[in-house]
């Protein structure tokens, strides 16, 4: 046990009771090298983590604890496993167990796991890690459900800082701690954790206080407020919608999150312009669409070639830049077996346009039809959104323009 003064510099004329820390968790240090010393600690209780394997830092703590509150609300609300993928305190991929595609397993890599489809959180983490695979790199996941054998191979083979689940079979955790020369980062939370209604937090040594975000983003009164003249939603488009504002709860303002067949395509975290915001999420989900092109998908790799370097060459290969370094002659003989056919602007253009029935959530009202106008183009038929803004009529009119369905949630989600 470990007593600490919260008051170090103050005397005080009446008598002090030190708080009691029940148990603290000391880290290496705190955002950076030079921040020291750094822990984890509980004001009462004990913590409700267990580290199994590794040594998590402080930003692997807060990036698994945001991710957990994630996939805990999204299984409770569509009542599927769920898995996030997060960096720098912001999901880069979200998703809940539906089956894959053969399309969806192959471009996430993972057509060659046996098992897979039998495991619905092993399909939840293929599809939230292999949304964003570039922004996944070195993640820190989070599970719904206990981590088995399937899931634990696909994270065994993927670079990543560490996992977060409520539990794990024992062959499971066997993989894992074979993992990056056995320092993989392993953690168990209690399920049944319940953090106080009051949070806290520091900022140049001034202590904020605010009420916890509680607010249950599945209710059906959410998406009674339908404006547009289009006011039809589909259960799916519900659930994804769904699936969007959950996302955006736990990502950096300003956010907006696009998903398709229950898992995020693009997710525009941290940004000051909500039109930025749009853009950088809605070219997100493009290039997930683009993975799904025949000509990238029959790309000619090379034996051997590392799945970091793949990821990466695909994204270059499908950027804006019809003449990238990897098709370049000298350049393609290092990924390729035969130099690939470009694809061309014109082919992604036409192939974008055939993406359809994609849901979009943000996390405060879009105060511009622009907004609009960039998500119709990435296919985006749905949307949810807190509405309020001088300019709701320019939305609605926009939407309208493109037969969009459209819910005002009277909910803002911002994140900080």
């Amino acid at each position: 046990m470990v007593f600490r003064s919260i008051c170090t510099n103050f005397v005080p004329k009446f008598e002090f009771t030190p708080i009691l820390y029940m148990k603290e968790l000391a880290l290496k240090y705190g955002c950076n090298p030079n921040q020291k010393p750094s822990r984890i600690f509980m004001m009462e209780g004990e913590l409700p983590i267990e580290v199994i394997n590794g040594r998590p830092g402080y930003i692997n703590f807060l990036d698994a604890l945001n991710a957990w509150q994630l996939v805990k609300e999204l299984k409770a609300a569509t009542g599927l496993p769920a898995a996030a993928s997060f960096k720098h305190v912001s999901p880069a991929g979200a998703a809940v167990g539906l089956p894959l595609s053969d399309t969806l397993k192959k471009i996430y890599f993972v057509d060659d796991v046996k098992g897979l489809d039998e495991s619905q959180i092993a399909c939840a983490y293929a599809r939230a890690r292999g949304a964003d695979r570039m922004s996944s790199y070195g993640d820190f996941v989070a599970l719904s459900d206990t981590c088995d054998a399937t899931t634990a191979l696909l994270l065994k083979r993927e670079v990543s800082d560490g996992v977060i689940a409520p539990d794990y079979t024992a062959e499971a955790i066997e993989i894992l701690k074979d993992k990056r020369k056995g320092t993989y980062n392993v953690i168990k939370i209690d399920p049944t954790y319940k953090p106080a209604p009051i949070e806290t937090k520091q900022c140049f040594g001034v202590t904020f206080e605010q009420g916890r975000n509680e607010i249950k983003l599945d209710d059906p009164a959410l998406f009674e407020n339908i404006p547009t003249q289009n006011k039809t939603f589909s259960a799916e488009a519900k659930r994804d919608l769904i699936i969007a504002l959950i996302t955006l709860k736990y990502t950096q303002s300003n956010s907006v999150c696009y998903v398709k067949d229950g898992q995020a395509i693009g997710i525009g975290a941290g940004q000051q312009s909500r039109i930025h915001c749009t853009r950088l999420a809605g070219n997100k989900a493009d290039i997930w669409w683009l993975r799904q092109h025949p000509k990238v998908m029959a790309l000619p790799f090379k034996d051997g070639i590392r799945r970091a370097d793949r990821d990466n060459t695909i994204d270059v290969y499908i950027s804006e830049d019809e003449h990238d370094d990897v098709l370049r002659d000298g350049a393609w003989q290092q990924f390729f077996t035969e130099q690939p056919e470009v694809l061309t602007m014109a082919e992604k253009k036409e192939w974008i346009a055939k993406n359809t029935k994609v849901a979009l959530g943000s996390d405060a009202f879009f105060p511009f039809g622009d907004n609009i106008e960039r998500a119709h183009k990435s296919g985006v038929e749905f949307i949810a959104q807190a509405g309020g803004s001088v300019r709701d009529d320019h939305v609605i009119m926009t939407c309208d323009k493109y037969g969009i369905a459209m819910a005002f949630t009277g909910v803002r989600l911002f994140h900080h």
